[in-house]
């Protein structure tokens, strides 16, 4: 029988998910095999070994795999033909494969809500060449089946003229929530079932690049809130018989309901705040979970905010960044620096953690280095 030390870990995924639990992995001794197109993806800066390949090769996923004690994944889009394969020849990939399946077709999860009465907000799926026929009222949100992440595959039609505009794809309709605040909250689950939440967080949203701008944690929410979505959080990950750390983004709507808007399979942006605020961050707390090992304590050890870094507007190039010195000098701060080669307009580059016992202080210091904090061009910079 192997000793832990001599396990092997398989990260389908070598981006800054994958990296940062690649640094977890090497924390614990651990020997880490990357799959990754990219042959200089942020991973590969720690891991032991990286195959280059895309997430659709069978026949690499399976070498990654028989190299490996234990294979997860920081990306759903893989292909789950062939970890079913192996898994029936009792190779260990977590979560399972019937779990990515579920989760990476939106339209799946969607039903796998219904099924288990997890409130969520009212959809269909649709044709979406005759988009003319489907809208009952307006505005409605269209959703891709698949591919969709970041903010992309996700379309908000405001009217009969956004209809041209619509995704070309397999898509569904959604009902557009008007609500409060959007929230997330992590869930850790091992292979024995143990299971555990993270404090409820509020993300904010930048409404012009569509993506995640601001995680506060813990969530300005009364604590029937945090209990309610922890209730419905952990209803989702048992459902799915899920092992591993799972995202739960959620909706608090105005009249104080909680709707589940998407599950994400793995370690998780809205997570990131658990690095330097709890006692164990999600990307160690994730590898237990895989291993079987007992869950670390969740406990928020101080008010965390996060921002991410996101690539200038126009820039293009070779990855540079201004405003570090200036950033580091404000109590509190923490910049973690993915080191993707190539910057592009708001592109994930990286992400600052704000603490301080006092959460509207950290919130201010936040807005400060969103200011002061830039991901640019080389190339840009010069021509500057």
């Amino acid at each position: 029988m192997k000793g832990f030390i001599d396990l092997k870990i398989g990260i389908i995924g070598g981006g800054q998910l994958g990296k940062m639990i690649a640094q977890e992995a090497k924390k614990m001794g651990l020997f880490v095999i990357i799959l990754d197109p990219t042959p200089d993806s942020p991973a590969s800066e720690i891991a032991n070994k990286q195959i280059v390949s895309h997430f659709n090769d069978k026949g690499k996923i399976e070498e990654l795999i028989n190299q490996c004690d234990i294979t997860t994944f920081e990306i759903e889009h893989i292909n789950t033909e062939i970890l079913k394969k192996l898994e029936n020849r009792g190779k260990e990939i977590y979560p399972a494969s019937r779990v990515l399946e579920i989760i990476k077709d939106k339209s799946k999860q969607k039903e796998f809500l219904d099924e288990f009465n997890i409130p969520t907000s009212n959809w269909k799926k649709v044709d979406h060449n005759a988009l003319d026929d489907e809208i009952p009222a307006f505005p409605v949100v269209q959703k891709a089946c698949r591919g969709g992440y970041d903010g992309r595959g996700v379309y908000v039609i405001k009217n009969k003229e956004n209809i041209e505009n619509r995704l070309k794809t397999e898509s569904f309709l959604e009902e557009y929530i008007d609500f409060e605040k959007e929230l997330a909250i992590m869930v850790a689950r091992n292979k024995q079932g143990e299971i555990k939440c993270y404090p409820l967080v509020e993300m904010e949203f930048d409404e012009e690049k569509n993506i995640c701008d601001m995680i506060i944690a813990p969530a300005r929410v009364d604590e029937s809130i945090y209990e309610e979505a922890s209730k419905i959080a952990v209803k989702c990950v048992e459902n799915l018989n899920g092992v591993g750390v799972f995202g739960i983004e959620m909706f608090l709507t105005k009249d104080k309901r909680i709707l589940v808007n998407e599950i994400a399979p793995r370690v998780h942006n809205s997570g990131h705040y658990t690095i330097e605020g709890c006692v164990t961050s999600q990307f160690e707390q994730h590898l237990r979970c895989i291993m079987g090992l007992p869950l670390g304590s969740t406990e928020l050890i101080i008010p965390t905010v996060v921002i991410n870094i996101l690539g200038e507007k126009n820039h293009c190039g070779t990855a540079d960044y201004i405003g570090v010195e200036e950033t580091l000098s404000i109590p509190g701060v923490s910049i973690h620096i993915y080191g993707k080669k190539e910057i592009m307009p708001y592109r994930k580059m990286g992400h600052v953690t704000i603490v301080d016992k006092e959460i509207d202080k950290a919130i201010e210091k936040a807005y400060k280095v969103k200011k002061t904090l830039k991901a640019v061009s080389k190339e840009a910079k010069h021509e500057e």
